[in-house]
């Protein structure tokens, strides 16, 4: 029931409002009356020896709260108990943040519209892609916040936090990845199909299991399962690579160490992204715009990219996440993943048999934004000119159970009272939904240890595993002079004159001095070129571009003229950090050593140039040799550009 009804009094102060300080005083005004209406906390009853926690409030043992019974029976007992409004609920899962101190936040910010008290006890959603990062302790707390929230609501139904990756070097803060303080530090997911190894990428999903656990984040929005075919494509630096085989292994080995053998209450479910494989995006832009809708396969390709999928089934994925983007050719009709029923119900449901939860990407539903004017675009390619509605109506009719990045329950439960949407149709998606939430235990005790979260996160073993997998990750493309042999490793002491490194850092191994005529060597560090974001687009898709980046893949200009001196004056090693494959032959003729990194710390990669370590990782794609050549390659087919620099697989060593 909306507050509309519960307070009979708020028209009467909204038209008060209106009529004096205006629309902020509305939002506060709506935020207090919420906050009134928060129930009471579930008691912790006693019923012939066993102890439940009475989440209806209702002094009674329900098959739901009975840990004992059998899954299915707790969740039809639930769904018998559930409203409409408190079914779709479920069936959301927008973004969540915290102020500075993890506090409850009432402003979302980014015009969502809407804070914790009200998404949490008004709009009844419980489930949340967290953003932003704060020491464990005080993420720890807040999750135990808003499941204290969640309790209070009438049926109890715990939430699900979810999260994007949070153990890279990166510095994102909204989208793709978040580094999280406290928790150990690994190379990027394409740094893993470096390493080439099955058991590290199990290894590093068992240590972020037990981080993320920590501090009550159950849902990996992850792996990506995609192939990196088309190098300039803006979410690379995500993937394993662009081989299936390779990403295949890779992508078993990370769910099983996220979900383990079989999923129970010490899981993290695995969201498998981005069904049926999002890599051929035409010309390499991406699906978040509206420029990159489509996908492209003129090597008729499609089935190639199914592999890895095929893999995450293997491995049990609890969930599935189609991409935007439409498969042009492949469907009987040219829409996105996420309204396509030939990709959905046909391929994932029917021909796979996949019995779990599937969440469409974020925002394909509704525009966000105020009044009068459009923040971001809902990414409902091929079906921008259905209403709301009706884009509810596909999605459902497609096999999507959950809606990523929305927050607008009431518009559906609206189609449904309008006959649009049946009632029984949305049972189906939130017995899947509810399902995982038993499966982790989550009805039974959601909490987690405040006091052990920082004593979990960053245990010393995990730090060391993931500081060896930055090592492993890095692969040795040249190591030799312009008229002698191999110049690499250095020897400790020698003068280095160093660019993106710390010096600080560097004074480790070497003496460090300020000019580059005063050096025996420079150590350079670059990250792989990419073009400036487009200014054209709204607000909410420039963000997007800013994280994501995408275009062309060669140095040239200022940067490449910068580089090109230092090389002349003094023999340069130089790292290219690949968030993408670069277009680097003038680096590859020039330097006297040639690094591709993929997320290491600045002693990782030191111990690499200076023979601490010896180097084994491989390229997890080819290297083109010119922008031309990547041009005129496929799409969707892997390693096919013309006369690579460095094919896939390449990458020495010192032995």
């Amino acid at each position: 029931m909306s507050n509309w009804i519960k307070y009979p009094l708020f028209l009467l102060l909204t038209l008060i409002v209106i009529g004096g300080a205006g629309a902020g005083w509305m939002f506060f005004l709506n935020d207090w009356l919420i906050k009134q209406s928060i129930g009471e906390p579930a008691p912790l009853l006693s019923l012939d020896s066993v102890q439940y926690r009475d989440l209806n409030k209702n002094g009674q043992l329900d098959a739901y709260e009975d840990s004992r019974q059998p899954i299915a029976l707790r969740i039809d007992n639930l769904v018998q108990q559930m409203t409409l409004a408190e079914k779709v609920g479920l069936m959301f899962q927008p973004p969540l943040t915290f102020g500075e101190d993890a506090t409850l936040l009432e402003n979302m910010n980014m015009n969502m519209g809407y804070g914790t008290y009200d998404v949490i006890n008004d709009r009844l959603i419980n489930h949340f892609n967290v953003f932003g990062s704060a020491p464990v302790e005080k993420m720890a707390a807040w999750h135990n916040q808003i499941q204290k929230l969640a309790e209070r609501t009438r049926l109890g139904i715990p939430i699900t936090l979810s999260s994007d990756p949070r153990h890279s070097l990166r510095h994102g803060d909204r989208a793709t990845s978040v580094r999280t303080e406290g928790f150990s530090l690994w190379p990027e997911p394409i740094g893993f199909g470096a390493i080439g190894e099955e058991k590290v990428a199990e290894e590093f999903g068992r240590i972020a299991n037990q981080e993320y656990r920590a501090v009550g984040i159950r849902l990996a929005l992850h792996p990506m399962a995609d192939l990196a075919t088309e190098p300039r494509w803006a979410r690379v630096v995500g993937t394993f690579g662009e081989e299936a085989e390779l990403s295949s292994r890779l992508v078993r080995g990370y769910i099983r160490g996220f979900q383990g053998e079989t999923i129970t209450e010490q899981s993290v479910l695995t969201m498998t992204k981005h069904f049926p494989g999002a890599g051929p995006q035409a010309d390499g832009w991406d699906a978040h715009q509206f420029y990159g809708a489509d996908q492209a396969y003129p090597g008729d390709n499609f089935e190639y990219h199914l592999k890895p999928f095929e893999a995450a089934f293997e491995a049990g994925t609890a969930q599935i996440m189609p991409y935007y983007g439409i498969p042009n050719g492949q469907t009987s009709e040219d829409v996105a993943m996420a309204f396509n029923k030939d990709i959905i119900t046909g391929l994932l449901r029917e021909h796979y048999g996949f019995e779990g939860v599937v969440c469409a990407d974020w925002s394909v539903i509704a525009d966000k934004g105020g009044p009068g004017f459009i923040a971001m675009r809902a990414r409902a390619w091929g079906v921008e000119d259905l209403t709301v509605d009706e884009r509810f109506a596909k999605a459902l009719e497609a096999g999507i159970d959950q809606f990523g990045g929305e927050e607008i329950p009431h518009i559906l439960v609206g189609a449904v009272e309008d006959g649009i949407i049946s009632e029984s149709r949305i049972d189906q998606s939130i017995k899947r939904i509810l399902r995982d939430k038993f499966r982790l235990g989550l009805f039974d005790n959601p909490y987690v240890d405040v006091e052990k979260a920082a004593s979990i996160s960053g245990q010393q073993d995990f730090v060391t595993a993931g500081k060896l997998a930055q090592r492993k990750s890095l692969v040795l493309l040249k190591n030799e002079g312009a008229t002698s042999g191999p110049r690499l490793p250095l020897a400790r002491g020698v003068r280095i004159y160093v660019q993106g490194i710390s010096a600080d850092i560097a004074k480790r191994y070497g003496e460090v001095v300020q000019r580059p005529e005063d050096a025996d060597f420079a150590l350079v560090r670059l990250q792989a070129p990419y073009d400036p974001p487009r200014t054209d687009l709204y607000l909410g898709e420039n963000i997007i571009e800013t994280i994501l980046h995408q275009g062309d893949l060669n140095f040239k200009g200022e940067e490449l003229a910068h580089i090109e001196k230092l090389v002349s004056q003094l023999p340069t090693v130089i790292s290219v950090y690949m968030e993408r494959p670069a277009v680097i032959p003038e680096l590859a003729a020039s330097a006297a050593g040639l690094i591709a990194e993929f997320g290491a710390e600045d002693d990782a990669l030191l111990d690499v140039i200076f023979g601490e370590f010896n180097p084994t990782g491989k390229l997890p794609f080819e290297l083109p040799s010119s922008m031309a050549a990547v041009e005129n390659q496929f799409e969707d087919v892997p390693h096919d550009s013309l006369d690579p620099l460095y094919a896939f697989g390449f990458g020495l060593s010192y032995e």
